[in-house]
């Protein structure tokens, strides 16, 4: 099942998101330690339905949790208008559930060039932004692995929604390997199998350089053979000429042919299977009225795919850019 409505187990929810600090910035290490203590205690649909997702995933490559108790909407700030989030803003209930769960899944990861090095970001429309910024709004924000690029890529991508877009328009698109290489011929798996292709980075990790050229390499398709993992981004990925680019594009064709939209309502927890998928989210229109769209984020890491190179990392730590060769 990929869309699970929790609204039956909203009370014990609320429960342990009030045995949290209530400040989580003050000390985010203890809040993160906190909940994942708390986390052992999560219902039993919860925890199962996070622990097989771990385990192996889905077709999908997401899974959805419905009917978290978000507050009322007239009890929430302002939609945030700047990044960093203020460190005595207390905490909020998604902001607690992303803690929760995501510290049943593994250890929330910050990046030190993303986001001043926070750790939970918000997401938020914002005039003027880059195009290939989550705070875009009214141009598509291009299908990508978050961070394809990065050797500490995250596992999981995890968004909570505390305030649809107006006219709820807005749509994450999620497009799963699993689903799309049934539609790929055998000799195109074959030729992206393992081929390191040029790719870009996100303007966070160009330290301070409009276009410093493709300083990273990305293998479109690699890992197990049977069960094969993505590399992707449609803005950034730059493959070589000829037979190369057009095993891209053939993949890049067959993703757009098996996504899935996904509509995030307050309460709404994704979680999006960071190495077998690309994301993308269609535009909307905002008001500036304080009330615009508003999800939290956070990047989780797992022992999957080598991602705690050292074994002795902390939920709440910050790594630095490290482009994949």
């Amino acid at each position: 099942m990929t869309i699970i409505d929790v609204t039956a187990h909203r009370e014990a929810l609320l429960d342990l998101a009030s045995m949290l600090p209530d400040v989580p910035r003050a000390d985010l290490h203890r809040f993160l330690d906190e909940a994942g203590k708390l986390s052992a205690e999560l219902p039993q649909e919860i925890a199962d339905a996070l622990d097989a997702f771990d385990r192996g995933g889905n077709e999908d490559g997401y899974l959805v949790l419905r009917g978290l108790p978000v507050e009322a909407d007239e009890d929430l700030p302002a939609t945030p208008t700047s990044t960093p989030t203020p460190v005595e803003r207390g905490r909020l209930n998604m902001e607690a559930f992303l803690a929760l769960l995501g510290r049943r899944l593994g250890l929330h990861t910050g990046y030190a060039e993303l986001r001043a090095g926070t750790v939970y970001h918000d997401v938020y429309p914002s005039p003027g932004a880059h195009h290939l910024s989550s705070e875009t709004s009214e141009t598509l924000l291009e299908f990508h692995t978050e961070m394809a690029y990065h050797t500490l890529q995250p596992n999981y991508v995890m968004l909570a929604c505390s305030r649809a877009d107006h006219e709820r328009t807005a749509k994450t698109l999620v497009g799963s390997v699993r689903k799309a290489i049934r539609l790929l011929d055998p000799a195109t798996v074959e030729h992206l199998y393992d081929n390191r292709q040029p790719c870009e980075v996100d303007v966070a990790f160009r330290g301070g350089i409009e276009d410093p050229g493709a300083i990273a390499n990305v293998k479109p398709l690699y890992g197990d053979r049977e069960d094969p993992l993505l590399g992707y981004d449609r803005e950034l990925l730059k493959p070589n000429g000829g037979a190369d680019a057009e095993a891209v594009a053939e993949l890049s064709d067959a993703l757009d042919e098996v996504t899935e939209a996904v509509s995030l309502v307050p309460g709404d927890v994704l979680i999006i299977d960071n190495f077998r998928t690309t994301h993308a989210r269609t535009p909307f229109t905002p008001r500036w009225d304080g009330k615009d769209r508003w999800l939290h984020r956070v990047y989780i890491r797992t022992a999957h795919h080598g991602q705690l190179p050292t074994g002795e990392e902390r939920a709440g730590d910050v790594v630095a850019f490290a482009p994949r060769r």
